[in-house]
């Protein structure tokens, strides 16, 4: 299908103006040049411009103050040992490090909270990350060039308080000594644990001077480690006859539509909540199930089974999870985890294995003898970052014909909404290729306002894919809002430029408007909002209980197989919109 092509008439100006966006792109592309030497970079050549950008996630990079918020940010996604490293190398896949001399396989792995991506500590000062996509580089470098600033401002601010003290220094103690708030010491005493002491001596004895070296980067090799990872998942289907059967490919997470599909965490309710039931008095969990039984809660006590289910099942170990994986086996659900730089596991579930009783019972009143007759198989991955999206899309779509539903459900930042809101956009404009698309989007907030508890649905929004999320400043997010843009995420962009190649005989466009009203599968994305930045440090984390975002999370994923199952006939359509199976 040729996918026609309009003009953007409600712009007056070019949505990634570069008189807009100078200083971002002078440090994109400072680094970006900086990393194309064979040698090694020291990052403070790049702390100059990193402040001059304005980072609307960073404000305080070109204050003496610390900003303890973001140095907490670039903790949860850079690994422990960072705060003694000196060098960070950065490539593909393992054999570009071996050729160059760097044998990570005998370095030990490392991991980050925050980020699925790969590192290896040589327990020597030398790290090694393994990059999925250019956008790990957008990611990666930022982060570390922003840990390094505010480790370096603690410092400053240590030596001139004659800091750290010998004895245990209080939330209160720091904040009063060194600037920035007691809560936001708390919660770095938090991400630090029992470390916090030692780390606060380290920062006062060490001044942070990184270096980074690259090595590869091409993306001939990014497309070439999306195939390795692709490979597993391809090998399951072929051994499981599913090769040549339609498929959905759901760009999500790896719990919600597995709880909502297979029944494990209600089966096993009342183990669920004897579990509950030994937690200290003050976990905020026995505060919940104390507020179901008395009626005072708003929430779903299935999305409370399925929060629950996770922390009971990682409380018996791997013994624990090798059960609940056995469970979901027998609804016919495979997880394949994934051992490339492209750290994205996948779940297989072809929709006849699926037990109709087990089914959450949200979705509707299922026919059990359509859901056994269908062929389609669903492919479910963890969202991935960037433009390694683009990546996956192409290489699940050249390797199967059959697709028949393309949807993503991520998170993303608010300018208009509220934390846990969740926004449906009919139009996204993608920074890597400067392209606006127009989209029939697959669902509207009827689609999923039952299951919303806590947060609203809208509808009819607009979406911008940044390179960054340190990649944005006040007036560059301004300019977008101007033009009704308010939803900012890093997904949708790479996804529909893959679409367009699956739609049409041309390669994606750069700047340009694109229609995407008629397509050949059925296409549809949903956000919920984890942050707003204009209210910084508005997180769904803030929010104490990640349960309330599972709320929107959990109606968006009901709305993604209701769909599924209202194609494949086994459900019921509950409104007049159109479905396109084929």
């Amino acid at each position: 299908m040729a996918v026609s092509r309009v003009a953007l008439a409600t712009h007056s100006e070019e949505p990634a103006g570069g008189r807009l966006s100078d200083e971002v792109e002078l440090y994109q592309r400072t680094y970006s040049t900086l990393l194309r030497s064979s040698g090694e970079t020291a990052l403070r050549v790049l702390e100059s411009s990193h402040r001059a950008m304005g980072s609307s996630l960073h404000p305080l990079a070109g204050s003496d103050e610390p900003d303890l918020g973001v140095f907490i940010y670039t903790i949860r996604r850079l690994p422990d040992a960072i705060a003694g490293a000196d060098l960070v190398i950065m490539g593909q896949d393992a054999e570009v490090f071996a050729r160059n001399g760097v044998r990570i396989d005998e370095w030990e792995e490392a991991d980050a909270p925050a980020r699925r991506r790969r590192w290896h500590d040589s327990g020597q000062g030398m790290h090694a990350v393994l990059l999925a996509s250019a956008s790990d580089v957008d990611d990666l470098i930022p982060t570390l060039v922003a840990f390094q600033i505010e480790w370096n401002k603690l410092r400053v601010r240590q030596r001139a308080a004659g800091w750290p003290p010998q004895q245990a220094s209080s939330p209160e103690d720091c904040a009063q000594a060194l600037g920035g708030a007691a809560e936001d010491w708390s919660r770095l005493r938090e991400a630090w644990g029992e470390r916090f002491d030692e780390r606060l001596s380290l920062i006062a004895e060490r001044r942070m001077n990184l270096r980074v070296r690259m090595l590869g980067g091409t993306q001939v090799g990014y497309a070439r480690m999306t195939r390795r990872w692709w490979t597993p998942v391809h090998e399951r289907l072929a051994g499981e006859g599913l090769t040549d059967r339609p498929m959905y490919l759901v760009s999500s997470n790896t719990h919600s539509l597995v709880n909502i599909a297979t029944g494990v965490a209600r089966e096993r309710e009342a183990s669920l909540v004897e579990f509950v039931e030994t937690l200290p008095e003050s976990d905020i969990l026995r505060e919940e199930l104390a507020a179901f039984r008395e009626g005072r809660t708003e929430g779903s006590w299935e999305n409370f089974l399925y929060f629950v289910a996770r922390l009971y099942f990682d409380s018996h170990g791997e013994e624990g999870r090798a059960a609940r994986r056995r469970s979901e086996q027998e609804s016919g659900v495979s997880h394949l985890p994934s051992k490339t730089a492209l750290r994205v596991p996948a779940q297989i579930i072809p929709l006849a294995k699926l037990h109709p009783e087990r089914l959450d019972s949200r979705l509707g009143d299922v026919d059990a003898e359509a859901l056994a007759e269908s062929e389609a198989v669903v492919v479910n991955i963890d969202y991935p970052l960037g433009l390694a999206a683009y990546n996956i899309l192409r290489e699940v779509a050249v390797d199967s014909a059959a697709l028949r539903g393309v949807y993503v459900l991520g998170k993303a930042a608010t300018l208009n909404a509220d934390v846990g809101d969740v926004m449906l956009s009919s139009v996204v404009h993608d920074e890597h290729s400067g392209s606006t698309y127009w989209l029939d989007n697959a669902f509207a907030v009827d689609d999923l306002a039952g299951d919303l508890r806590f947060g609203s649905g809208l509808d009819n929004q607009r979406a911008v894919t940044v390179k960054s999320t340190f990649l944005q400043n006040r007036a560059y997010l301004d300019f977008y809002y101007r033009e009704a843009f308010t939803v900012v995420e890093m997904e949708a962009g790479p996804y529909c430029n893959a679409l367009y190649e699956i739609a049409d005989a041309d390669r994606h466009p750069v700047g340009e408007a694109v229609n995407f009203s008629k397509l050949p599968l059925d296409f549809g994305i949903i956000h919920y909002a984890s942050d707003t930045p204009y209210t910084q440090a508005r997180t769904l984390g803030a929010r104490g209980l990640s349960y309330y975002g599972m709320d929107s999370t959990y109606a968006s994923s009901l709305a993604i197989l209701r769909r599924i199952l209202r194609l494949e006939g086994a459900l019921e359509s509950a409104s007049s919109r159109t479905l396109r199976p084929d």
